[in-house]
Order: C-alpha cells, then structure tokens, then sequence
C-alpha cells in the first residue's frame, strides 16, 4: 500500500481544512454517509479527518479489506464508499463486484499506488461498477495538498448523487442483442474522416465496448476525451488496448491522426486537430471546468473536418461537449448520443439531446453498428 511512502507526507493532519465549499449542496440537514475502506491504518485516518472536516459528510464507519466492507455495507447502508483496490483477504475489485451485485453503492476507488497492475485493476473495477477513481490526496506539505483534497470531497459529493443499479454476477450476464440503428439514408457522408467521442463518468467500460467492437482495419481516426483524474490515463490507453484491435495512444503534439488508430487526449492538455489532420496540443485554462475537455475538441473537429466527421457524447456529468456536438450537426456531421438506459449518468448525452444536438440515441453496441456501417458504406 506504500505506507512508509505516505507516513511521512501524511503527518499529523492539520487541524482546520479549507473544505467549505460544499455549502447548500447537502439540502438542509443532510449529511452523506461515507464508508472508508482501506487497509492501512495511516491511510485511512487520512482519509477519516479529510472527509469528516466537510459540514456535509459524515463518515459511518471503516474497513480494512474486502469481506468487512461488504458486511459494512449492508450494517451501514451507506451513500458512498471510497475503496482501496490492494488488500488483504479481498481485494477492491471484487469487493466491487460483489457489493454491486447485492448492494449497489455509488463507489470511488481512491488508490494510495499507481502502478500498472492497481491502475488495471482500477478500470476493471469500473467495469464492476465503481463511478470514479482517484489518486490519494497529496499529504500536508505538498503543493497539491488542498487542490487534491477539494477533489476527493467534491467527488464524493457528486458520486453521492448517481443513482446506481445491481450489477448482476457475471455468469447470469447475457449479452444485449443490438437492436438495427436507424436508417441512415441520405444522412450518410460520402467519406468519414474522423470520429471523436467524448465521455465522463461512466465511460471507461463504454469506451472499452465500443472500441472491441470496431475492426482492425477501422478506416478513420478515432479521437477520445475521457474525463479522468490526472494519473491514470496511460494506464487507461494501456487497458483499452487489451480488447482492441485498433493502435491506442496517448496522442503527441504535432502527430499526424491515421486511420485504425485511436487518440486518447492525455492530462491537462485540450487536444484539438489542426489543419493538415494533425494533432495539436495545448496547455489552456479548463473549459467547462475541464481540460481537456470534449468540448475543445470537437469546435476544433467542426472546423477542421465538418460535414465528414462522426461525433458522440456518452455517458458523463454536466455538459461538456454538448453546444459543440449541436454545432457539429449543424455543419453536417453525423452525430449521436448514448441512450438513457444504458448511461450511469445521462448528463452530457442528454444535454445533447434536449438540443438537439444527437441525430441518434444510441446503447453501445449500437453506436459499434452504426460507426461500422457508416466508415464501411453501409446503410442500416
């Protein structure tokens, strides 16, 4: 767990913390209900005094590896979980699974190590249903101390939100028959130069299914933002890749974008595309609180590509992207937006929707039909 690497850092917790800003989220008088799981006992006061400093959370109790947080769980009936992934006994990831297969909790992984195999599993336990993941916040001392403990706080607030459904065991799982797209008709471009997607909470597993299911000769560029905490998303190329047949990378300054390959918008940078059908990258403010942010990326797409693009918005918080998928449409690109049922959140997508924005509304493996047959010339 690193411990002896954050003993040190972690200290003594300083006794007042700038974690004020939750103020009217919590309605009243309501408090969130936390539950801590963690391993290590340094760790995990951390966590406990972090969270516990802010009016709008409570913290009802810890746990110290896999098989207590599932009986804490169902004793607690708490509003959000932060889990450890490495533990003795019962690791995070199939404390996951088997807490949203009996008691769905809205869960944030929160990992004190990121090395490859905890960053792995991580993904796989957003596939078993955990909403967001976190590097632990920097100890006292560090420069990023109160930016990464604002973080944590106002994840779990907004995870505290997101109404979560039973996953069920995965041998009961049958795979979705798709239902055929829409025609496509006269909708259907003559050529697809580019496809960019853009995805917050929810997405990982989204992305993964998508992405599996897209051939090795896909003849366009795909280009992605995901909405993910800084540190991971190496670690999410690496992990998307496992189940594709198409090159995934973090994209590069200047790279020239090439059909089968997929380019993965890396940390704190608005990746755009640029005349030439190159990468550009740029250190810029936060747009829509985000960077990169989806919506960067396709007002860049619009100009450069327009009526030959393919875009979608799924599953994700806020509206990041939504203005600019209208946009999209408006210049003739084809675009869509994932369905309700099958998003973890419907904010971004359904933002989209409410403008109009979407020409369709799509589940996962419908959004693999529809990009197979549009690149391919197909109609539906």
């Amino acid at each position: 767990m690193g411990v002896e690497q954050w003993r040190n850092r972690i200290s003594t917790p300083s006794p007042t913390l700038p974690l004020q800003g939750g103020g009217g989220f919590c309605g009243g008088n309501f408090l969130i209900k936390v539950l801590v799981v963690e391993d290590s006992p340094v760790v995990c006061n951390f966590l406990v005094h972090i969270l516990g400093s802010d009016p709008g959370i409570r913290v009802v109790g810890t746990a110290s590896d896999g098989e207590e947080a599932i009986e804490a769980v169902q004793r607690l009936q708490p509003d959000v979980i932060t889990m450890d992934i490495h533990m003795p006994r019962m690791d995070g990831l199939e404390a996951t699974r088997r807490i949203m297969e009996t008691q769905p909790t809205p869960i944030v992984i929160v990992s004190s190590v990121i090395s490859p195999r905890e960053v792995e599993m991580t993904f796989q336990a957003s596939e078993a249903g955990a909403l967001a993941f976190l590097p632990l916040p920097a100890g006292i001392g560090h420069p990023e101390h109160e930016a990464t403990i604002r973080k944590l706080v106002q994840t779990v607030k907004l995870m505290s939100e997101v109404k979560v459904v039973r996953r069920w065991p995965q041998s009961r799982r049958i795979a979705p028959v798709p239902r055929p797209p829409e025609r496509y008709g006269r909708h259907a471009p003559a050529h697809v130069s580019v496809v960019a997607i853009g995805a917050s909470t929810g997405g990982p597993p989204v992305l993964k299914t998508i992405l599996a299911g897209l051939p090795g000769n896909f003849p366009a560029p795909v280009l992605i933002v995901q909405h993910i905490s800084s540190g991971f998303s190496q670690g999410f190329v690496e992990w998307l890749a496992k189940s594709s047949a198409l090159v995934l990378k973090l994209a590069e300054q200047g790279e020239p974008i090439l059909p089968a390959h997929v380019y993965v918008a890396p940390d704190e940078f608005q990746m755009k595309v640029g005349s030439g059908g190159k990468i550009a990258l740029i250190r810029g403010e936060p747009e829509n609180g985000m960077c990169p942010s989806v919506s960067s990326l396709f007002r860049s797409v619009a100009e450069v590509y327009g009526s030959s693009a393919v875009a979608g918005l799924l599953t994700g918080m806020g509206r990041d992207g939504a203005d600019e998928l209208k946009l999209l449409r408006e210049k003739g690109a084809i675009t869509f937006a994932q369905d309700k049922e099958s998003s973890v959140v419907h904010g971004m997508p359904g933002e989209a929707i409410k403008l109009d924005a979407a020409m369709f509304v799509l589940a996962p493996q419908e959004i693999v039909a529809m990009l197979t047959n549009l690149v391919s010339g197909k109609q539906a």
